[in-house]
């Protein structure tokens, strides 16, 4: 029991047709009192029904000053139901649950669980995926190039401008951050090797694929989710029209064209900006900014930051695409998945890059 609680003892009968005697007492015995706290003590009640219940229940407003909070103490599991049924109206809320110190580890069981079921998801909708991409290379003219060029246009060419100014500005941090490093070892040079491996094997193409996680990622979500909402979705399969080859393979190929073309963008203006530092700071002209940027850091650099964008440009789609086709019919649900798309995103894109470094490192690349 609590302090500053009101303890409620209920005995015998509580149904409706005991209802206007104890409703008059219930609220004399109660109306002076001044607690915060209601405690139902049900373990001598005989019978309880829908009406007894409620009356106990407005117990909790009865006092002096209205009870913030109540708990169910003991009694059985029916009376308990129904009481909790009926307080929570009346108080508009949930009874207060006491956290205990294991309460930790239910979370952790939950959220491991959530996670694993999440995982499995993922990979049963990346094999029906598979299954339908199959279908449409060896008939290509299910394709729906029309939707392809315009999705290409919004996840690609208006993406562009945001991707390359971002890009400039992370070249010209780390030049600067160069400069002002290597100027005190007489080695400003070696500025443009930090500017080239930093931008075209990591950076371009992280930013990029974060970039197009939180932009187009929540953006397919957001557009299938509605149309689950609407029932568009169950329209389509009820002409049938198969949802993964009208909806998903047209954004898993968008975002396959667009990525490389935005990740060399990236690259490209990443450069710019640092080689616009180091002539700054350092006198490096651009023709020595790019002799020297060929002659320590090499085309090879180039293919590498490239050679990940198929990856990350279809892993973002699906993500995208299964979330939306996973939205129930409330807006709740809509947003807690486009929150969850762009997490898992950014998430698996960091995730997979780590494993392409160790993997290239193991190669010597």
């Amino acid at each position: 029991m609590r302090e500053n609680a009101l303890v409620v003892h209920p005995r015998g009968s509580w149904t409706i047709s005991q209802a206007s005697q104890l409703e008059g007492r219930l609220a004399r015995d109660v109306a002076s009192l001044t607690y915060t706290h209601v405690d139902y003590d049900m373990t001598g009640l005989v019978e309880l029904d829908t009406a007894g219940a409620y009356l106990l229940a407005r117990a909790i407003r009865h006092g002096v000053v209205p009870a913030e909070s109540w708990d169910v103490c003991s009694g059985s599991n029916g009376h308990k139901t129904l009481m909790s049924a009926a307080t929570s109206a009346v108080l508009g809320r949930e009874p207060e649950t006491r956290r205990q110190w294991y309460d930790a580890f239910a979370r952790i069981g939950q959220a491991t669980i959530r996670f694993w079921e999440e995982t499995v998801a993922f990979f049963a909708f990346l094999g029906q995926f598979f299954v339908v991409m199959a279908k449409v290379i060896a008939q290509p003219k299910r394709l729906r190039w029309r939707s392809i060029v315009s999705l290409v246009e919004s996840v690609g060419f208006d993406a562009a401008p945001i991707v390359m100014l971002l890009s400039f500005f992370i070249g010209a941090v780390i030049a600067y951050m160069g400069a002002n490093l290597l100027a005190s070892f007489g080695a400003s040079v070696f500025m443009v090797d930090l500017v080239g491996f930093s931008i075209l094997r990591e950076l371009a193409v992280i930013i990029t694929a974060i970039l197009l996680a939180g932009r187009s990622d929540s953006a397919f979500t957001a557009s299938i989710g509605a149309m689950k909402m609407r029932q568009e979705i169950d329209a389509m399969k009820v002409m049938g029209l198969d949802t993964f080859e009208v909806l998903v393979v047209p954004r898993v190929i968008a975002c396959l064209i667009a990525m490389p073309i935005l990740t060399f963008l990236a690259m490209m203006s990443g450069l710019a900006g640092g080689l616009l530092v180091a002539w700054a700071t350092a006198d490096i002209t651009p023709i020595l900014f790019f002799n020297r940027l060929n002659a320590a850091v090499g085309i090879q650099n180039l293919w590498v930051g490239l050679v990940k964008t198929p990856i990350f440009g279809v892993m973002i789609a699906i993500i995208g695409c299964r979330q939306g086709l996973a939205v129930t019919g409330s807006v709740e649900s809509l947003g807690q998945r486009t929150t969850t798309a762009v997490v898992q995103a950014i998430f698996s894109v960091i995730l997979v890059n780590a494993m392409f470094a160790i993997l290239f490192y193991q190669m010597g690349v």
